[in-house]
């Protein structure tokens, strides 16, 4: 049995409060973003850990939909590098050190076709002093439908996804050094789910530059 990770819903709130898309207020498959950057969220049974937010500068790939600026835990993250799609990226938020690498998906689509949402996003994260060290996380821009699992495809191989909210993470932790190996080797990651609104949704990911981009945050969060 999976074991909920409370620390993840709360990154995942933070960073759909720091997407500001106002246009899609009314229409989209998600709720309108909170008006502050860092909104209340209900403090879990066990503290959380921390999770990195959105870098303050977008990767270059990034449209101007993307957050501006948004933080972790307070700290502004650093740009240690652009590589292909991938920016490399870290941060100290109370004074624990992460690293972080962040795509956008090169391409969307939604069935039904052009039901608007919120930028999406996927994180490759680690953190030191929790000897975490590259962990997946997915934000995909709508509120998941709940209890439904989502799936990354990567070549041949395809990994389940656990949902809540408007995050993903692998369902079966034993796999994700496997995944983030074939992330690596690989071309593209497609991440397919359902929104709690019955729209099916498929986010392509280009992996060109990952593994770089892995190589720098491993370099600096050792």
């Amino acid at each position: 049995m999976h074991i909920h990770r409370p620390w993840q819903v709360a990154f995942s709130l933070l960073i759909t409060a720091a997407i500001a898309v106002p246009a899609l207020a009314q229409q989209s498959e998600a709720p309108a973003p909170a008006t502050s950057p860092t909104p209340a969220v209900p403090a879990p049974k066990k503290p959380p850990k921390h999770k990195p937010a959105a870098p303050a500068t977008a990767p270059a790939a990034a449209p101007a939909t993307a957050p501006a600026a948004a933080v972790a835990g307070g700290v502004k993250p650093t740009l240690l590098g652009q590589y292909g799609d991938w920016g490399a990226y870290t941060a100290s938020p109370g004074g624990k050190k992460i690293c972080f690498a962040i795509a956008k998906p090169s391409s969307s689509e939604t069935n039904p076709p052009n039901r608007p949402r919120n930028p999406a996003y996927m994180f490759i994260s680690s953190r030191p002093a929790d000897k975490v060290s590259n962990e997946v996380s997915i934000i995909i821009g709508y509120p998941f439908k709940p209890n439904s699992e989502a799936t990354v495809d990567i070549g041949s191989t395809s990994f389940a996804l656990y949902t809540q909210q408007d995050g993903a993470w692998i369902k079966n932790a034993a796999d994700e050094a496997h995944m983030v190996e074939a992330m690596r080797a690989g071309q593209s990651a497609v991440v397919k789910g359902a929104s709690a609104k019955g729209t099916r949704t498929t986010d392509t990911f280009l992996l060109r530059g990952l593994s770089q981009a892995l190589d720098r945050t491993d370099q600096d969060c050792k």
